[in-house]
């Protein structure tokens, strides 16, 4: 069911919009790769010049081509009314990877209509791979329809997950810890490069805690829309967690953790 407050936003629109903000933080952000000081925000996780600039340039195209809609990025708070759409933006998806010259960082753009998002990109400059959709759009990479596996066997499957120590902070390390006795290919695909990796269906599924919304925001929309299982798990201490990919596969992997099966 469409939220009641989607009703009249111009979704293809809204992803032209989106994809105008994303090539803009590319210009931002592409050149300053490997070639920017990095700083320690006040929760000690890294920042650079690059976030910044690129969320400017977010802001400015979003503003300009939606005015009515609130907007609230990680570098930048929110600016807005809150009963209004609202754009999640997160320039650099993986500042710790960025920061060393990893080259896997992402940009993250999700519409929220009633907190729920309606729309989500993330991008990844660095392979040019753009994945984009809306509700009852489907989801496109670089333009062409991609799905998630449909694959069920765990033995099998390409299962990726978040950095251990978000395990740890969500309270779920004996959850990480089966995972790896149990599940032959895991793999640490961290950040959103994982979710895309999903979404293009060469990783089967994949466990991302301790995220931010704005972490969350396009994965929430664009998983089922690419034919697959988002489950968004019980917040803990402010942070989200998500399971999403094939079906079955998420499915299983929710008996891994405590905080899904109630243990």
């Amino acid at each position: 069911m469409v939220p009641c407050g989607a009703v009249g936003i111009d979704f293809e629109a809204a992803a032209r919009a989106a994809e105008a903000a994303a090539d803009a933080a590319r210009r931002e952000i592409v050149p300053r790769f490997r070639s920017v000081a990095v700083e320690a925000k006040s929760d000690g996780s890294p920042v650079t010049e690059a976030d910044r600039a690129g969320e400017r340039a977010i802001r400015a195209v979003l503003r300009d081509a939606f005015p009515d809609f609130a907007i609230r990025g990680e570098e930048y708070g929110e600016e807005g009314d809150s009963g209004r759409p609202c754009w999640l933006v997160d320039p650099i998806d993986g500042t710790i990877g960025f920061s060393r010259g990893i080259p896997l960082y992402t940009t993250l753009i999700a519409l929220l209509v009633d907190g729920e998002p309606v729309l989500g990109l993330i991008d990844c400059p660095t392979v040019g791979e753009r994945y984009v959709g809306w509700k009852r759009g489907g989801c496109r990479r670089n333009g062409e329809p991609t799905r998630v596996s449909q694959e069920s066997d765990l033995s099998q499957a390409v299962v990726s997950h978040g950095d251990p120590m978000c395990f740890e902070m969500f309270g779920e390390m004996p959850a990480f810890e089966r995972m790896a006795r149990e599940i032959p290919m895991l793999r640490g695909y961290t950040d959103a490069f994982g979710h895309a990796l999903v979404l293009g269906g060469g990783v089967g599924a994949m466990v991302d805690l301790s995220l931010n919304p704005w972490d969350a925001g396009p994965t929430r929309i664009l998983v089922p829309e690419a034919g697959g299982r988002c489950v968004m798990l019980p917040e803990r201490d402010g942070k989200l967690g998500l399971v999403f990919g094939s079906p079955a596969l998420v499915e299983q992997l929710e008996g891994f953790l405590a905080c899904a099966t109630g243990r």
